[in-house]
């Protein structure tokens, strides 16, 4: 299993958190989602996760990875 961090902007509230870590929960492969508010770090546990996927799961969220 593997694990990649990535940087969510527009994040501000405990809700913000729950919606980005539902919609990559659904991500094909993803075993785990960890998402800190304060620093915006988002961390996806998971094997053959596509990072294209991620990123589409947090727009749906209504956010965006920026690094």
């Amino acid at each position: 299993m593997s694990v990649k961090t990535y940087t969510v902007q527009g994040m501000t509230c405990g809700h913000c958190v729950s919606s980005v870590k539902e919609e990559v929960g659904e991500v094909a492969g993803v075993t785990g989602v960890e998402v800190d508010l304060a620093s915006g770090r988002l961390d996806v546990a998971g094997e053959g996760v596509a990072d294209e996927a991620v990123r589409l799961a947090v727009q749906e969220a209504g956010y965006e990875i920026v690094a």
